[in-house]
C-alpha cells in the first residue's frame, strides 16, 4: 500500500453512518465501503 492512500470523505461519512446504524446502507453504498478497505489493505508479501 501507498502512503499516500487515503478515505475520501465521501466514504468516511458512509462509514460513520454504518456504525450509528449499520441497516440504514444501501447495497451500493456497502460495495463503496468493501472497494475503499480493499483498495487500502496491505498488499500480500510474496513468499
Amino acid at each position: 500500500m501507498s502512503k499516500n492512500e487515503k478515505t475520501s470523505g465521501k466514504v468516511a461519512t458512509i462509514a460513520s453512518k454504518g456504525l450509528k446504524d449499520p441497516g440504514s446502507l444501501s447495497k451500493k453504498e456497502i460495495k463503496s465501503l468493501a472497494a475503499s478497505t480493499l483498495t487500502q489493505s496491505p498488499d500480500k508479501r510474496k513468499r
